[in-house]
């Protein structure tokens, strides 16, 4: 029954029976077969078919609540019977912010599978907004961002302190002192991650404190990588995380400009739904906090 309900909540997240086929590595047959058993066995209609899509109808609106309620018992009974004793599961799967997902996680990872080399992971990577919303809707069950700490149905517990600094191609050679005030950040062109994006919205929401609405916005990039590489052959300069730019410092393509008086500090939290409980979430947990050394 639960695969059923499984299927089921992967055709209404992607609102389409091939995408769900993809994502549960089955046949399209299959989760038609498994949708229509669902709706007869419920004497309903879930889905409108409509030429190139489908979408919840009111009884499968309904119905999709109940069937997340019902996964995550059955998936708490798993974590309380199954995966007891630190016994862990084929694949551990959570969310992780981009950042941390490019930076941070795979280190912990590979950690992880040289202790555990028969699980494997699948790591669903996005801006936190998109990550938080993927756990709310029970897509995920936990994940770790640099969320802000305020959504009152979401749990967040610190993992590590980060810090934002303004960096710029080590061939930049405008600031000579290595060190500019606030005002002057302002005028230079700042090249920024996109809308969503954690790390963007504590940038100004510090530098809102500080009576700085806007800066001097020269390109709207969605990954620190592209802002990294577009560092690299210019004379930009962008506020981005220091764990994400500490290999570039010790090769010698991007430095830092320190800001006077004016510093960004941010935690990175893991994340779950306000009273989800998760043996293997918790032992994961604890893995990341006891190995990360770096």
């Amino acid at each position: 029954m639960d695969n059923k309900l499984k299927i089921f909540k992967s055709v209404a997240h992607h609102s389409s029976f091939t995408k769900a086929a993809e994502q549960l590595f089955i046949s399209q047959p299959a989760i038609s077969k498994a949708i229509r058993n669902l709706e007869d066995e419920y004497n309903t209609t879930f889905f409108i078919r409509k030429r190139n899509s489908i979408e919840l109808t009111d009884d499968g609106k309904s119905f999709l609540i109940y069937v997340n309620r019902i996964l995550e018992v059955y998936s708490e009974i798993e974590n309380q019977f199954i995966h007891k004793d630190n016994q862990l599961p084929d694949t551990i799967k959570f969310g992780a912010s981009t950042t941390l997902a490019s930076y941070i996680i795979p280190k912990i990872i590979a950690q992880f599978r040289t202790q555990y080399p028969k699980t494997n992971f699948q790591i669903e990577s996005d801006n936190s907004d998109h990550i938080e919303g993927l756990i709310l809707n029970q897509q995920l069950d936990f994940g770790i961002t640099e969320g802000k700490n305020t959504n009152p149905k979401l749990h967040f517990k610190k993992f590590i302190k980060d810090e934002i600094v303004l960096v710029t191609s080590e061939k930049n050679m405008q600031f000579p002192k290595g060190t500019i005030s606030l005002k002057k950040l302002q005028e230079l062109p700042i090249i920024e991650r996109e809308s969503g994006s954690g790390t963007r919205e504590m940038i100004y929401e510090a530098l809102l404190e500080q009576d700085i609405k806007s800066l001097n916005v020269a390109v709207t990039l969605n990954s620190t990588e592209a802002i990294k590489n577009y560092l690299y052959y210019s004379d930009a300069y962008a506020l981005l995380s220091i764990h994400a730019v500490r290999e570039d410092l010790i090769t010698n393509k991007l430095k830092i400009i320190d800001l006077k008086g004016f510093s960004i500090e941010r935690w990175f939290y893991f994340v779950s739904r306000t009273g989800y409980k998760s043996n293997l979430m918790d032992y994961f947990e604890r893995f990341v906090q006891n190995s990360y050394n770096f």
